[in-house]
């Protein structure tokens, strides 16, 4: 897979897997699938919590932990959300 390089000498996947539209019962099924086959960035769901599915895929992979990214989008603030 290939990667970019960040300022800070960091290499991250240019492609990664998103869960934003996975429901949580399908989110572990999907991230284990994922990272079977390659993936090692995961963009997780902010709204509904992906964490404990995501861990429980991870942990099952066998990839090690330190080759994978896990991000998720920063929430889009305004006066509204106050």
């Amino acid at each position: 897979m290939k990667k970019i390089k960040l300022s800070n000498g960091v290499e991250i996947p240019q492609l990664g897997y998103g869960v934003y539209q996975v429901e949580p019962d399908e989110c572990e099924r999907c991230v284990q699938d994922a990272l079977s086959v390659g993936y090692r960035m995961i963009d997780t769901r902010r709204l509904i919590s992906t964490r404990k599915p995501w861990a429980t895929a991870w942990k099952k992979s066998g990839v090690n932990r330190d080759d994978i990214f896990l991000v998720s989008k920063v929430w889009h603030l305004s006066s509204n959300n106050f």
